[in-house]
């Protein structure tokens, strides 16, 4: 379960909605004005008005003596370009491929060197160069090395990780939850690194079974803290390169009762990182003096549900700090007003200026062009189910040409209003260029490159206006219902095929529910069934999606933050009473045909469905299920459901296995027995309560398969076969 994550599905294919994000980011210059990419083998440089390409490296110059060519999944070129830095090889550690190979290639003298030799082979991670590219410094097994670009002469900077004491990355629950990964930063002045240090040894391991790949099972072992349990303890630390010396940073506070998920420098001596308290309801930003260790607190908020991190990309890491004005402010993104907006805040904390002003919430900051006084964000304020990009000056300073229709403090829309639906962009460091990427339920995604400030297409040809296309192959209707509780709920209704309002046609409701994902996002592709083996829509369904208080929609704070302590309650209920009011308005709904299914925090909306709401949905198809939410991760069950310490039993009725004992319908139940996320022993416990009152229901168990159940040869096929045939079998296709 991702923080703010949008999604399509929920966590379904996660590991490639991942590498997909990864691979779709652009590896700009360091100017801005142009892009680098590889094409045939080579490292090209690509010049976005005019798509002209300019070899920079060649293949055989990423061919080392003995070796094949490498083929990077990623690639860097240090600050002054003389230096190329690419990842090689690699392996995934738990979502990404984080572990791997790293060579560098001496750009001038075709030099091409494996950093980390003698290390075990694949294990090099986060390798960085250090600012003037004279060392690279990388983790390997838990521990923190440089090495010199010059001599490969390598130095060991930590000297005491093992796979509970981990220096320089994260373990599996920081990693899950707050997207953390790497976990060193070099100084500005190459000196010194600070590091992050995650103490877990004192974090119980929850144990897999591996049954399939030898005659032995073997046991798997992951550091897991379970909701409830006490979070792994955190250090900042500083080691100076030359001497090896660590000092500790001296953070107040017990470090199993707080996290720290942002950290940077601020300064030659000085490091700027966040605190979270354990429930997450207060938010400290502190300053560390990097020579004595010394910290203070110079701005905190707190929230009575929890502090947002607001970070800006939820498949890399949290994001820093970024500072303005020469280091004198910073930008922030808080909801402490109720809404999410943007701040300046002066760099001793004491002075804020709100820069989004309005009853809006942003989503994210997509750049901060300081240079042309802008900062760019995605936002929509007047529907919840799109996105578009907006400007908001920083300061409003006399001499600027004025493009602002509206007073100079009103954020400026730039996305052009008539294409509804959703924007994205990915803008260039220095703010003058810009991927601008359009959908929605009839548009495929097209994708255009402009320049900024103007906000005009590089090529009028090439423009979306000049190249965007329909599909007809949907007929999906955006909606609002209120409920019986008046509650007003976005919802998404995909009709079938030749329909006709006068018949009656099944209902397949899609959920996921929970505080980190919608699905009702207005995009292509949002309203089509990923399980389904075959065309569902000529097949005669009805598809439903329903976005409830808790998903994270740009609707305010209270709307995203009133699912607190009622996770499995209010989220299920206005699932539910919206389906009875669909049910009672559309007289093409067939209120005997009602199912529903999800993924993880969906499947278990849908467990809860079936049981609380068994009048409403008949069928229920539910994959790798929280069945019991006590058995989920500290941090996100702690953070939008307390401690079960204090009110454990909104825990125990927010779970499925409370109401098991209620299941009348159709239940189809999935879940992958190597599952790291969403424990297997979820599923075990849940099936013991349904044997219990003797509740029928079929059950697949896919073998050492994750969370996205998405391994071994022909899972995917049986697993949309799967279902498929049960949702046919038990609800009917077609019009009647």
């Amino acid at each position: 379960m991702k923080f703010r994550i949008i999604a399509l599905s929920m966590l379904f294919i996660f590991s490639i909605q991942l590498l997909t994000a990864q691979r779709g980011r652009i590896n700009w210059t360091a100017d801005g004005n142009a892009y680098t990419k590889i094409k045939e083998g080579n490292i090209v440089k690509v010049d976005p008005k005019t798509d002209a390409e300019t070899i920079l490296i060649k293949k055989e110059q990423l061919t080392p003596p003995g070796y094949k060519t490498l083929l990077p999944q990623s690639y860097s070129f240090s600050k002054d370009n003389t230096k190329l830095l690419i990842f090689t090889n690699t392996v995934k550690v738990w979502r990404l491929n984080t572990r791997g190979e790293y060579w560098v290639l001496d750009i001038a003298s075709n030099r091409i060197t494996q950093l980390g030799k003698g290390r075990p082979a694949q294990s090099l991670m986060f390798a960085k160069f250090s600012p003037d590219a004279k060392k690279v410094a990388y983790v390997s097994e838990h521990n923190l090395f440089v090495e010199d670009v010059s001599s490969n002469t390598i130095k060991k900077m930590t000297n005491d990780g093992t796979r509970k004491l981990i220096n320089g990355s994260f373990d599996w629950v920081y990693e899950e939850e707050f997207g953390c990964r790497d976990g060193f930063r070099w100084s500005p002045d190459g000196s010194k690194i600070a590091f992050w240090q995650v103490d877990a040894t004192k974090i119980r391991d929850y144990f897999m079974l591996n049954t399939t790949d030898s005659n032995y099972s073997k046991v798997i072992a992951v550091e897991y803290p379970k909701v409830g349990e006490a979070p792994s303890p955190v250090k900042i630390g500083v080691t100076d390169i030359s001497s090896g010396v660590i000092r500790w940073m001296k953070i107040d506070g017990d470090p199993q009762q707080y996290y720290i998920p942002r950290m940077e420098w601020s300064g030659t001596n000085e490091l700027m990182l966040q605190q979270l308290d354990r429930k997450q309801q207060e938010s400290k930003l502190m300053y560390c003096n990097t020579n004595d260790g010394s910290t203070h607190t110079f701005w905190a908020e707190n929230d009575e549900a929890w502090v947002d991190l607001n970070s800006s990309d939820i498949f890399g890491e949290p994001g820093g700090f970024t500072f303005i004005n020469k280091g004198q402010d910073f930008i922030l993104v808080s909801e402490k007003d109720g809404w999410r907006h943007i701040y300046k805040v002066s760099r001793d904390g004491k002075t804020e200026t709100l820069l989004t002003k309005g009853n809006y919430d942003i989503d994210v900051i997509k750049s901060i062009d300081e240079a042309n006084n802008y900062i760019y964000f995605t936002a929509s304020p007047a529907n919840a189910t799109q996105l578009y990009l907006y400007r908001i000056r920083i300061e409003n300073k006399t001499g600027i040409i004025d493009k602002f229709k509206k007073n100079k403090e009103d954020a400026e829309l730039l996305s052009a209003e008539n294409l509804v639906g959703t924007h994205s962009y990915t803008i260039s460091p220095n703010g003058k260029f810009a991927t601008h990427t359009f959908s929605n339920s009839s548009t495929p995604p097209v994708t255009e490159w402009i320049t900024l400030p103007d906000n005009k297409p590089v090529s009028n040809a090439k423009s979306i206006a000049a190249t965007i296309k329909t599909d007809n192959n949907n007929d999906v209707e955006y909606l609002q219902i209120t409920t019986e509780d008046n509650v007003t709920l976005d919802a998404w209704i995909n009709k079938p095929a030749n329909f006709n309002a006068a018949k009656k046609y099944p209902v397949v409701l899609y959920v996921y529910g929970e505080p980190a994902a919608n699905t009702v996002q207005n995009s292509y592709g949002n309203h089509t069934n990923f399980l389904y083996n075959g065309d569902i829509r000529a097949d005669g369904y009805i598809q439903v999606s329903i976005d409830n208080r808790g998903t994270p929609m740009l609707k305010s704070a209270k709307w995203r933050k009133s699912i607190y302590r009622k996770i499995g309650l209010i989220n299920v209920r206005d699932q539910a009473m919206a389906m009875k009011k669909l049910l009672a308005d559309k007289s093409y709904f067939d209120k005997d045909r009602v199912a529903v299914w999800g993924w993880s925090g969906g499947g278990s909306s849908t467990l809860n469905l079936m049981f609380q709401y068994p009048d409403i949905f008949k069928t229920g198809i539910s994959i790798a299920a929280v069945g019991n939410q006590l058995n989920y991760d500290n941090i996100y069950q702690e953070r939008y459901m307390g401690l079960p310490q204090e009110n454990r039993d909104d825990f125990v009725k927010g779970s499925p296995i409370y109401y098991a004992k209620n299941l009348q319908g159709n239940l189809l139940y999935i879940h992958g027995t190597g599952d790291d996320n969403v424990h297997y022993s979820n599923a075990e416990q849940l099936l013991n309560e349904l044997i219990k009152y003797n509740k029928q229901f079929q059950f697949m168990a896919y073998p050492n398969r994750t969370h996205s159940i998405s391994e071994g040869e022909g899972t995917w096929q049986h697993l949309t076969t799967l279902y498929t045939t049960y949702l046919k079998q038990h609800c009917l296709p077609g019009a009647k």
